[in-house]
């Protein structure tokens, strides 16, 4: 693939200005005491969203977890990870952290070990680390049972992938008038175009596309996650990656869809802001008054989207304690206004979370 063959009809419209929303996230000065707990939370739905659309379920609070420890960010009592996990955080947070380095073949590399840190996905042993061969034939994107199978794409020879590939970090890596968040969706598709490696080249499309977004910013703070967006439209996206590879390469379309998506997850982003902000209010509300460890646990798990019914039982789980501690922890919190019982009693107690006026 060569860079012309991408940049057939690159800019459908400027997208200076259009992203005065993206500024009024970075700067609005209400969100200020909230930043540290919104990078995490937005580095968190970006791992977690990006791995999902590859049908891969990561704990959160794993996720969150390894984050945290890697910002030096005090989240109290840290969850045990596992490794494929911190290899995904790693990769996102070099993407991110370090957008201004140079994007380099060894740079790849490291992403895709980590990625992969046994070597194997699942059951079958895959290149880790190298570009990959045509050993088990080309290489194709595929759904369907066997037998069956529909083939979406099928991506360059291995032959010509080295050669591909350093078109494409030069390109990434040089000064270009085009627009930054333009040269953000085009490096998405190419890569994926691509498709350099044995497996893991969706993920690291994503992460290449979130450090080129960093570049247009200028900033390693983000508060919103593109790929949370994209998992939420997970069909559109694959739909449009495979009518712009298969079609003459014009990536009108695919520009248009990708700044769409962008601007969605914007609009998403203050959701989530009014969320982290909701929590700031609720800890500062609290400052002077003695919560134990369980307590501040179970307070946040709920302030971060508890699923389903809070009870005792519940509590005494996830706070790995006894029913009796358990219990005696959500008394003293509905003793302080804390925690309020819910209208149903008796063995289905549950509990919710009073908010302080504004």
């Amino acid at each position: 693939m060569k860079e012309t063959s991408l940049l057939h009809d690159p800019c459908p419209q400027s997208t200076q200005g259009k992203w005065n929303h993206r500024a009024a996230l970075k700067t609005r000065g209400f969100f200020e005491p909230s930043r540290s707990e919104a990078v995490l939370q937005t580095l968190t739905e970006d791992v977690i969203k990006s791995s999902e659309i590859e049908g891969e379920n990561l704990n959160r609070e794993q996720v969150r977890s390894s984050i945290a420890r890697r910002l030096g960010m005090d989240i109290g009592a840290l969850t045990p990870v596992d490794r494929d996990i911190e290899g995904v955080v790693e990769m996102m947070l070099d993407a991110t952290r370090h957008y201004a380095e140079p994007l380099t073949e060894e740079r790849l590399f490291a992403w895709h070990a980590a990625l992969f840190p046994t070597g194997r996905n699942g059951m079958s042993r895959i290149l880790v680390g190298e570009w990959r061969d045509d050993r088990t034939g080309p290489m194709q994107v595929v759904s369907g049972p066997v037998g069956r199978e529909k083939v979406h794409y099928q991506a360059p020879a291995a032959s010509r992938v080295s050669a591909e590939m350093q078109a494409f970090l030069d390109w990434c890596n040089a000064e270009q008038a085009l627009d930054p968040v333009l040269k953000a969706a085009i490096a998405h598709l190419w890569f994926v175009t691509i498709h350099p490696f044995e497996d893991g080249n969706g993920r690291m499309a994503r992460a290449i596309g979130d450090l080129m977004l960093a570049r247009s910013e200028q900033t390693d703070q983000r508060f919103y996650s593109l790929s949370a967006q994209i998992r939420q439209e997970r069909k559109d996206y694959y739909a449009i990656l495979e009518a712009t590879q298969k079609g003459d390469m014009d990536i009108t379309p695919w520009l248009h869809w990708f700044l769409g998506a962008l601007d969605r997850a914007f609009d998403r982003a203050e959701l989530v802001l009014g969320k982290v902000i909701q929590k700031a209010r609720f800890w500062d509300n609290l400052a002077g008054q003695s919560i134990n460890d369980r307590q501040r646990l179970m307070l946040n798990r709920l302030l971060d989207g508890f699923e389903g019914k809070l009870t005792s039982s519940k509590w005494a789980k996830l706070a790995k304690t006894s029913p009796d501690t358990a219990l005696r922890d959500i008394n003293d919190l509905v003793s302080r206004n804390i925690l309020v019982r819910e209208a149903a009693g008796g063995r289905s107690t549950s509990y919710v979370l009073i908010f302080p006026e504004r």
